[in-house]
């Protein structure tokens, strides 16, 4: 899919702490919830919320994140200060750079499209019903 990284507007994202802080050009980038246990352990979380981005769209604006190799076909990037996951860059799609939606500054405004390793799904996010503690 080809994408045109000149529209209107830039989407802002980064760590908690502000540390590290990126940009990227506007546009209706693939994305999806990952239930990999890779993304699973990295996070702390049931599943990540990732955005392809086109590395030619993409900058950091501020900081450096900390690299770290995740498996043998990819890497992740977190902020040394807080610990935020906000990358990942894969052999196999070497164009695009992985975004944690979460990461975003407005996080609500992009809905993930699909789930990718359903089969690593934790059981209690298939039931898609969480009991209130209230």
């Amino acid at each position: 899919m080809l994408y045109n990284c000149f529209m209107e507007g830039r989407i802002e994202g980064g760590c908690f702490c502000g540390s590290v802080r990126y940009n990227f050009e506007k546009n209706n980038y693939l994305s999806s919830n990952c239930h990999c246990s890779v993304c699973r352990r990295i996070s702390g979380a049931a599943f990540v919320s990732w955005m392809a981005i086109p590395k030619s769209c993409f900058k950091y604006t501020q900081g450096e994140p900390k690299k770290l190799t995740s498996s043998s076909h990819g890497s992740r990037y977190f902020c040394q200060d807080c610990g935020t996951p906000v990358v990942c860059l894969l052999e196999e799609y070497p164009e695009h750079t992985y975004v944690t939606i979460c990461s975003l500054d407005k996080p609500e405004d992009f809905d993930p499209k699909g789930d990718m390793y359903t089969e690593d799904m934790l059981p209690w996010v298939k039931k898609g019903e969480l009991k209130s503690s209230t």
